[in-house]
């Protein structure tokens, strides 16, 4: 799980040194994202073959994308206009969101503590985004919509997990978004040179190690084992934000973050309890 952290880290510093420094526009790197992310993941389709893409839910798999897709872009846009500690700060909102569509979508029980650590974590991101100061970051508008849109597709995610394997859901994902994501990056397309390209493959590539690394964290421990570990993604986030654009994360990024993390983390918590507790009464009714 740190190794994750880490790569999603440096994932997020190379698309924000892309687009401020090198000058590229956010939609054409999260093209060369899945471009390269899909090449990496290569020799997994070749493994497998086609058997992964068996499925009865194309729709929704490729709802899915969509969102996906919406998802990054607008966190791409968000990481070219505010600190990468601030966007991943922000970005601990989508746990939150997701628990409430979940409520919405898959009939779950508004009870009490989810209603006190969802007005928890949103108070949190208040202290981040300073509203008090008549105007907001539009950084900080854009990472929360994607964090709200991206909790739609963990609804969905949550949905697919009930008739198809992580292979197939993974499958789909790479296969789907690169050619979605390549339609709003021809609109500001401009050829990469060798030094945008080095970096784009850094992009893609540190992602796509890093999605594998949490993958392999919580297919060997449970979530709420691993989970309070990405919050050291903002602790990566600011030593590259200090080294490679001279950004230093105020006390409010920090205290907005612990916030949110802690929010998510409890409600990760209380959910991991729940389906315990469902699974021991089940297994008392079968026996």
């Amino acid at each position: 799980m740190i190794a994750a952290t880490v790569g999603f880290a440096c994932m997020h510093g190379g698309v924000r040194y892309l687009s401020i420094r090198l000058q590229l526009h956010p939609f054409e790197i999260a093209f060369f994202r899945n471009l390269f992310g899909l090449l990496a993941l290569a020799p997994w389709f070749v493994r497998y073959g086609v058997r992964p893409l068996r499925t009865k839910r194309i729709g929704l798999h490729t709802l899915r994308a969509v969102f996906n897709v919406a998802a990054m872009l607008l966190f791409f846009t968000g990481l070219s206009l505010s600190p990468i500690a601030q966007v991943q700060a922000l970005a601990f909102t989508a746990p939150l969101f997701a628990s409430l569509l979940a409520v919405v979508f898959l009939g779950e029980r508004m009870l009490l503590w989810r209603w006190m650590a969802l007005i928890v974590g949103f108070a949190g991101a208040l202290i981040i985004v300073h509203p008090e100061a008549g105007t907001l970051d539009p950084g900080s508008l854009a990472v929360l919509g994607s964090s709200a849109v991206w909790s739609f597709a963990i609804i969905m995610i949550k949905t697919l997990s009930r008739t198809d394997s992580s292979v197939t859901i993974t499958s789909y994902m790479v296969l789907l978004m690169t050619p979605m994501s390549l339609i709003p990056a021809v609109f500001v397309w401009q050829w990469p040179g060798a030094v945008q390209l080095a970096w784009l493959v850094f992009v893609g590539v540190s992602g796509t190690l890093a999605q594998l690394a949490m993958a392999q964290a919580l297919r060997m421990a449970d979530t709420t084992t691993v989970l309070p570990l990405d919050f050291t993604k903002l602790v990566w986030g600011s030593i590259i934000g200090y080294f490679l654009f001279d950004e230093i994360p105020d006390a409010a990024i920090w205290i907005g973050g612990a916030v949110i993390f802690s929010a998510a983390t409890y409600i990760a918590y209380r959910e991991s309890r729940r389906k315990i507790t469902q699974s021991t009464l089940s297994q008392g009714e079968e026996g």
